[in-house]
């Protein structure tokens, strides 16, 4: 019998099972004076549905959000990835909870106190209300990578893998989101002569940078896929009502990283010039910002933001 005085939270996860991006995981703590329509059943929603009771969940209730990303996921296993999110989206809660009830099966410790419920999504209602959580975040954090990378359909599947989702992997390999331990995904690792003879090194180039830049709460505004055309402007992003306009320059090996000061008065010029092109077209009004992105390709990238001072 459980004590209708104890604070109970619901847990569950989102993304345990596709090829690419992260495992999310949400913890929420339902009002005792309120009650909230339609939780039950929750992979059963319409998206519509879903949508209006992520809004409700999060205007009334008590919740936390853990994610953790591909890289972690390679590393420590999906499974384990998803122990570790449920953990941080409960110590993410503004109250403790006296016990968590976890859809499927309890974490493997009880440093927090939880207990595992088959089904639990379709039997309680805070279980299904993180279910819910758990999803439109995720749904949202794919749809943001889909603008860096939309060769691959992340919008429609949500990284699952989709007989369209394997096509594009064969056609364009994997992409740095994908989960490189995942077996469709290991077959099909792209190697840096691969990347070259499809002439790709460039636009990957641009990707990580959007993706650095996304990973650090930026919003993608536009990106400049077609390279072909060299422009001044390869990234428009916006944070804390602030256009930033982004220039991104792959460097070889042999390059030194330093000299990337001899770029910049000429570089703010011709994007200054784009800049308010781009102010122009889109009516915006936002104060604007110019950096450069420099990047070397290698096994983990190396990124430097080099902020060019906007000076009349």
């Amino acid at each position: 019998m459980i004590n209708t005085n104890n604070i109970i939270a619901g847990v569950d996860e989102a993304g345990r099972g596709p090829l690419a991006g992260p495992v999310v995981a949400a913890a929420v703590i339902l009002p005792k004076n309120h009650s909230i329509e339609g939780l039950i059943d929750s992979k059963k929603l319409t998206a519509k549905k879903r949508e209006k009771l992520y809004k409700e969940i999060t205007n009334i209730c008590d919740y936390g959000i853990g994610i953790v990303s591909h890289r972690t996921i390679d590393k420590i296993n999906v499974l384990q990835a998803t122990f570790k999110a449920m953990r941080v989206a409960i110590l993410n809660l503004k109250q403790k909870p006296d016990n968590t009830l976890i859809d499927g099966y309890g974490l493997p410790d009880q440093v927090i106190k939880n207990e595992g419920v088959i089904g639990g999504d379709n039997l309680i209602e805070c279980i299904s209300a993180a279910s819910i959580i758990a999803k439109v975040t995720r749904d949202e954090l794919m749809l943001k990578i889909d603008d860096i990378f939309p060769e691959y359909g992340f919008a429609k599947h949500k990284g699952y893998g989709t007989k369209a989702h394997m096509e594009n992997l064969n056609i364009y390999k994997a992409c740095p989101i994908h989960r490189k331990t995942f077996s469709p995904v290991k077959k099909n690792i792209p190697k840096m002569e691969w990347l070259i003879s499809k002439d790709k090194l460039n636009k990957l180039a641009v990707q990580l940078v959007s993706l650095h830049y996304l990973n650090k709460n930026y919003t993608i505004v536009h990106i400049n896929f077609n390279l072909n055309e060299k422009m001044p402007i390869d990234i428009v992003l916006k944070k804390d009502e602030i256009n930033v306009f982004v220039k991104v320059i792959l460097l070889m090996k042999n390059t030194n990283r330093m000299n990337i000061e001899n770029l910049t008065t000429d570089e703010l010029k011709n994007m200054k010039y784009e800049a308010s092109k781009f102010n122009q077209e889109s009516d915006s009004t936002l104060e604007s910002k110019f950096e450069i992105a420099t990047i070397f390709l290698q096994k983990n990238p190396i990124i430097d933001i080099y902020n060019l001072h906007n000076e009349d």
